[in-house]
């Protein structure tokens, strides 16, 4: 890691864009987790360590080459033989004493720590290689880096084991972050977090939301400028991250979170009132949760249930698969928070960035179009039917709504339906108590599914519009990758057109639709959704409150017109200018508060 940085030091600030994911403004320290070997802080042991030192890497290469035989051996299967062999190239290096010689060297004579030895005889290796002219030498690179990422999992770990060493008021700054590594933040140390790399909709963005976890991502530049100790100004609101910050510019940014301090404060009145327009029109407020106990915080910020309960977090913040115990417990709770209150759980939506590439010895090419949600569900139904039970037996305590995610297909729905139907089977017989009536429902986030919504409106008891995905799957753009992330546009017309006619569809069947995507926290949207005929948002619990007070400050007869004429335009850019200028006449101190300039 970079040596901390002398606080004195007559840097210039250097102010670094990115995507704001997740609102609020924190100042503080910065901490850099990042697997770049140059980055292993250079730590001295003492002489009579250095056995044990040379121990703990001779562990560390015995466990990685036994894991490379493993994943050669599941690959030859996959991918071939030949293929394969690239694994045994590895294996053939770790073994190689011209790579171990100058590792054990260095542990003696420099006296330094095992990781640093390996990663700084590893880096200047992958430098000599790719300096070569010969193509043939350049292209080992990854391969020394994958050794390197490989044998420094086993020396300390993941870079959780960075984050770990959090002190108080620190900033994270690292080129990407994983949901699990966010989700296990220490609070009271960790205000908030930048990446280099991360788009507006990735599941690290929606986890710091809903944590309300300060977030800017997809900076590019960050680790290339940033130094551990260097004082940081990190704002969440406009997608900013600022090193070395000046007095003045720090003092301004103090201002700043003292007025959004008032802003929430002015909020709170209204969390007690119903979610109704102006003209009558009565629209439900759900909160989106990761963890059981969020369901508090839906309730605290005026939510009147839950629209969204994204369980595959049992699977994100544990060391091993939950039980069937773990999913009912965490269901019973939410049953017990809700008191009553609308609750749907959504089955594990893994695949993607989430999980299942973890997992995999050999992770698939394009995991976002591959085995993910519903079809990793379909493929793993041992896993998929102790969730179903676990949910069923909770029902029995309270009222539960099923979801299932990513319902690209019809068979894929009935499937899916099978299995609920076996689980219930069993359950009779064992006398479990469950609700036999259980509502079940499906995500509508591909193309597919919105254009047949017709047969599937056939097929279930209610609809959830997904918008992160709809809008991934419509536009091809991968929502995660930060090179696109210009293209990935809610607004595009063609996402539109789904979401009406979806929408119509739905009203034709009297099949209840809402919106769980992070799109309809966005007020300017939320309105054009509104007059597309929902009337069901579900968001993140911090958006709550400013989102019941703009339904409160407008009619739906506004929305509805709006809707009109942004299915008029023909470009994305064309719809969100209009809903700006719209949503800030009709309802201008809607955006008081800085993160809505």
């Amino acid at each position: 890691m970079p040596q901390p940085s002398d606080p004195s030091s007559p840097l210039p600030p250097t102010i670094i864009k990115g995507l704001p994911v997740s609102p609020g403004i924190v100042i503080g320290k910065v901490l850099v987790v990042d697997d770049d070997l140059r980055r292993v802080t250079r730590r001295s042991i003492r002489p009579e360590q250095e056995a044990a030192e040379r121990a703990r890497f001779d562990a560390a290469v015995r466990d990685s080459i036994a894991e490379l035989r493993e994943v050669h051996q599941q690959a030859e299967g996959q991918m071939g033989k030949e293929a394969a062999k690239i694994f045994l190239f590895h294996v053939g290096m770790l073994s190689d004493p011209s790579l171990l010689g100058p590792i054990h060297a260095m542990i003696e004579k420099e006296h330094v720590t095992a990781d640093y030895a390996a990663c700084h005889v590893l880096a200047n290796l992958a430098d000599q290689f790719r300096a070569n002219k010969n193509s043939v030498f350049a292209t080992k690179v990854n391969d020394i880096e994958d050794l390197g990422d490989r044998l420094m999992k086993h020396l300390v770990g993941p870079g959780a084991s960075r984050i770990a060493q959090a002190d108080e008021n620190t900033i994270i700054l690292a080129r990407d972050l994983t949901p699990s590594q966010t989700a296990s933040f220490d609070r009271t140390k960790v205000l908030g977090f930048a990446t280099d790399l991360g788009g507006m909709t990735s599941h690290t963005a929606i986890i710091a939301k809903a944590l309300d976890i300060p977030a800017v991502v997809g900076c590019r530049t960050l680790l290339k400028a940033a130094r551990d100790g260097m004082p940081v100004i990190l704002d969440g609101d406009k997608g900013a991250v600022i090193l070395n910050p000046d007095p003045a510019t720090e003092e301004e940014y103090r201002g700043y979170t003292r007025q959004r301090a008032l802003f929430r404060v002015s909020l709170t009145e209204l969390c007690d009132l119903p979610g109704v327009t102006t003209d009558g029109h009565a629209v439900h407020i759900l909160g989106n949760i990761e963890l059981a106990d969020e369901v508090k915080k839906v309730l605290q910020h005026g939510g009147e249930g839950v629209g969204l309960y994204r369980t595959e977090y049992l699977y994100l913040t544990a060391q091993r698969e939950p039980t069937e115990a773990d999913h009912y417990a965490a269901y019973t709770r939410c049953v017990e928070l809700c008191a009553g209150r609308e609750l749907v759980i959504r089955t594990v939506d893994l695949g993607a960035d989430k999980y299942t590439q973890a997992q995999a010895e050999v992770p698939e090419r394009n995991p976002f179009l591959g085995n993910r949600s519903i079809r990793y569900c379909l493929q793993h139904t041992g896993m998929f039917r102790t969730q179903l039970r676990a949910i069923l037996r909770a029902s029995a305590k309270g009222p539960i709504k099923v979801m299932f995610p990513l319902v690209s297909t019809i068979p894929e729905l009935r499937q899916a339906k099978f299995h609920v139907r076996e689980v219930m089977e069993d359950l009779a017989e064992e006398g479990a108590a469950f609700d036999k009536d259980i509502k079940l429902g499906m995500m509508v986030e591909v193309p597919s599914a919105a254009i047949q919504a017709e047969a599937f409106a056939r097929e279930v008891d209610f609809f959830s519009i997904g918008t992160n995905d709809l809008v991934q799957y419509t536009l091809a753009v991968d929502r995660i990758n930060e090179r696109v992330a210009h293209l990935y546009t809610p607004t595009h017309p063609a996402v539109l057109r789904l979401i009406r006619d979806v929408s119509r569809t739905a009203r034709r069947h009297h099949v209840p639709i809402s919106c769980c995507g992070e799109s309809a926290a966005d007020l300017e949207y939320a309105m054009l959704l509104l007059g597309l005929g929902l009337r069901i948002l579900s968001v993140s619990s911090s958006s709550i409150p400013q989102l019941k007070r703009f339904i409160r400050s407008v009619s739906m007869q506004q929305c509805e017109r709006v809707a009109r004429q942004a299915l008029a335009l023909d470009s994305g850019d064309q719809v969100s200018r209009l809903l700006r200028d719209r949503a800030r006449t009709f309802v201008p101190d809607a955006f008081d508060g800085r993160s809505a300039e």
